[in-house]
């Protein structure tokens, strides 16, 4: 029997550095339990200017243990800056022990370049309405992207912390904090385009699921 799920994961404010940004991040899907297609949803931009760049995954997913699921797909990347990119994906999502919520990816570009990403989330449950959830995001590249200011190696760390009050199970609105460091090469890379290597924000949003 086919099911459907549909998440606003973040949808916020970003303040820090003197800008205020926005940042979405959306996923769903529809299938059953085994098989699944998945959409993936995420970009962000500044309110002083414009959007800086979006990516769209959709993706094939099949269950290979209890909680992981085997994805793979094309994503596409677009921004009024960077060159429209296409890539193959193949990744793994699901429940790690501990009920850390997992997500990695390896990409392919249309030109040869090879990047990763893993996300890891976990909800610490202060009440039944108010919760916590720690999150990590650390992105990899096998060779320099000169293009997109990506160094190989480690390219950059996210750390970041909110805490949401469920109104309703299917609608929280958070507030937190976030750091973001961009690591060897990358972080030269920006420094040579005048930005920062690492940052702190303030971050304001909402939650949602259908």
């Amino acid at each position: 029997m086919l099911a459907n799920f549909f998440q606003v994961d973040r949808a916020e404010f970003v303040l820090g550095q003197g800008n205020t940004r926005y940042l979405w991040d959306t996923q769903g899907w529809i299938g059953t339990d085994y098989q699944k297609l998945w959409v993936k949803f995420e970009g962000e931009g500044d309110f002083n200017s414009r959007l800086e760049g979006a990516e769209l995954q959709g993706l094939y997913s099949r269950m290979i243990a209890p909680f992981f699921d085997f994805q793979a797909g094309i994503r596409q990347d677009v921004g009024p800056d960077i060159k429209p990119t296409t890539y193959a994906v193949v990744g793994i999502q699901g429940l790690a022990p501990q009920w850390f919520e997992v997500d990695s990816a390896i990409f392919l570009s249309e030109d040869g370049d090879f990047t990763a990403r893993i996300e890891a989330e976990y909800e610490v449950f202060f009440t039944q309405r108010l919760i916590g959830q720690p999150r990590a995001e650390v992105n990899f590249a096998a060779q320099d992207v000169q293009a997109l200011g990506i160094g190989a190696g480690l390219s950059t760390v996210e750390l970041g912390f909110r805490l949401r009050y469920e109104i309703k199970r299917e609608f929280a609105p958070y507030i937190g904090v976030a750091w973001q460091s961009a690591v060897g090469d990358t972080a030269d890379f920006r420094r040579l385009a005048g930005e920062h290597a690492s940052s702190t924000s303030f971050v304001a949003g909402i939650r949602l699921w259908f």
